[in-house]
């Protein structure tokens, strides 16, 4: 499946123009025969893609001076309890952090606090942050993060999902569209036939129409 796919990703590439910068390659899926205004059939999940972003994701930690510690070299921000107290009272600079960072880890001990105090900011960005254990060496959760995307569809049938970068091999940006696709079947009650169309483009380029039978 990634083979025959993979010749649709070149075909993105081909259609964007080179540019300054690294653009990424993203999905766009078209739902059908998904009532998407009920929220218990809408997909919220996460996935480790095979061959990873392509680009750097930003993984904040909150926690315990220990868990601050163990986190030092591999997370990006860290924060302590006395930052929450903080966040809350400013909003405003905690909803610039939140946009920022893609993960949250938070000490496990410390997830009643920040549901309570930071939940209404997290919640609706889909970042409530991933429970950990005091004591627990953060770093392994942080390497998985940084290669993980979220799949999340709203009240519309069309969604979205970064897949990899230009720089990245067509094969690897395939096995990473192969993987989205499985997982969005696996959350449908009619599987692929709920999947109306699949696009591939670059963040400025234009889109490249998958044949969804490749995906099958």
């Amino acid at each position: 499946m990634a083979d025959s796919v993979s010749k649709f990703v070149a075909e993105a590439k081909k259609q964007s123009k080179e540019r300054k910068f690294l653009e990424s390659l993203e999905l766009a899926i078209n739902l059908k025969d998904v009532d998407l205004s009920d929220p218990k059939n809408r997909i919220n999940d996460e996935l480790v893609l095979p061959n990873g972003r392509g680009k750097e994701t930003k993984i904040a930690v909150i926690g315990s001076e220990e868990l601050k510690a163990k986190a030092r070299g591999s997370a990006d921000l860290i924060f302590g309890p006395e930052d929450l107290s903080k966040f809350a009272e400013n909003k405003k600079e905690f909803k610039k952090v939140a946009n920022e960072v893609d993960f949250f880890i938070a000490e496990s001990t410390l997830m009643a606090n920040i549901g309570r105090t930071l939940g209404p900011v997290l919640g609706p960005r889909g970042k409530i942050p991933k429970p950990i254990p005091p004591g627990q060496d953060p770093a392994p959760m942080i390497s998985a993060l940084r290669k993980t995307v979220r799949i999340r569809t709203r009240d519309r049938r069309t969604f979205h999902v970064p897949v990899g970068t230009k720089s990245m091999k067509d094969e690897e940006i395939g096995e990473n569209v192969t993987a989205v696709i499985k997982r969005v079947a696996s959350k449908l009650e009619k599987g692929m036939s709920n999947i109306e169309s699949v696009y591939i483009k670059t963040t400025m380029g234009k889109a490249v129409k998958i044949d969804v039978e490749a995906i099958k």
